[in-house]
């Protein structure tokens, strides 16, 4: 390899810092989109499991319907308002890695900055020559602005909007079906078959192999519902 050229856990590096731009439009990445689902899910089934089959009647199951609704909507502007504040938060801090190793020229300092930014897994005695060019290169980029931007707020719309839809494959059922216990089962399922498929779209991200992470996904999030309802959430 050419000297000064970064290795890949440079390169990772130097992408991360590009896009902190504020002109990059800002989308969620699957894990987030996949999370945001899964909590969604989750935080319905918490009040769907509290039905009691052979009492509840209709306005019962209209009651835990709407408050369902009502706190994945509370949570999803919780979730939005947060995601805010961690990308501000992330991007000012990236920005400030950047100006700080535009305005120092002191070798062993830009070494710590960058080592102290690297992801953990690359961050371990990393080559010093590796360091100098993944200096160099960093150079090379304007400082971008560190403010939020259109994209952010659309990224951040976008996590209340999953939270909020991932309430209806739990709640529908008790829509068009009429007999309690039955509409439980079906939304039950429902809920089941969603985290599966977010289980298996983290596992084509993560491994390239879906169905253990949905199968996985499924157990961890029936065994979650169990803990939040027995601690009454």
């Amino acid at each position: 390899m050419p000297d000064g050229l970064p290795r890949a856990p440079a390169r990772r590096a130097i992408t991360a810092m590009k896009d902190e731009s504020p002109r990059r439009v800002a989308v969620l990445d699957p894990v987030d989109r996949v999370s945001e689902i899964i909590f969604g899910v989750l935080m319905a089934l918490t009040f769907s499991g509290t039905l009691s089959v052979a009492t509840a009647g209709r306005h019962e199951v209209r009651t835990m319907m709407l408050t369902a609704l009502g706190c994945n909507i509370a949570w999803g502007l919780t979730d939005a308002v947060m995601y805010l504040v961690r990308t501000f938060s992330e991007r000012h801090r990236k920005v400030r890695l950047l100006r700080r190793l535009h305005a120092t020229q002191d070798r062993a300092k830009v070494h710590a900055l960058l080592t102290d930014a690297l992801p953990p897994l690359f961050a371990a005695d990393p080559p010093a020559d590796l360091l100098d060019g993944l200096h160099r290169r960093l150079l090379t980029y304007p400082i971008p602005g560190d403010r939020l931007v259109a994209s952010d707020y659309y990224a951040a719309l976008g996590v209340f909007v999953l939270v909020v839809l991932a309430t209806f494959p739990v709640v529908l059922p008790f829509i068009f079906i009429s007999k309690t216990a039955l509409a439980l089962r079906v939304s039950n399922l429902l809920a089941l078959a969603t985290l599966f498929v977010c289980g298996c779209a983290l596992g084509r991200y993560t491994t390239e192999k879906a169905w253990p992470y949905g199968l996985a996904m499924t157990a961890i999030g029936a065994i979650l519902v169990v803990i939040i309802i027995a601690l009454g959430g």
